[in-house]
């Protein structure tokens, strides 16, 4: 399954553990915060000036 941009980032982590870094790298640091269970991916780029394009294909290179 790939990772898309209205996927909640804390579903993301729970079913790919190895995106945390992706995610820390990038400056999203929220990725334990309640917050994150229900912030989709697109809101929390959105949030925090992040490059969704971007940041979508490190979270697929990372789970391939």
């Amino acid at each position: 399954m790939k990772i898309k941009k209205d996927m909640s980032i804390g579903e993301i982590v729970a079913r790919w553990p190895e995106t945390v870094e992706v995610f820390f790298r990038n400056g999203l640091h929220c990725v334990g915060c309640h917050i994150a269970s229900f912030e989709t991916l697109e809101d929390g780029a959105r949030a925090h000036g992040i490059d969704l394009k971007k940041l979508l294909k490190e979270l697929n290179e990372a789970v391939k």
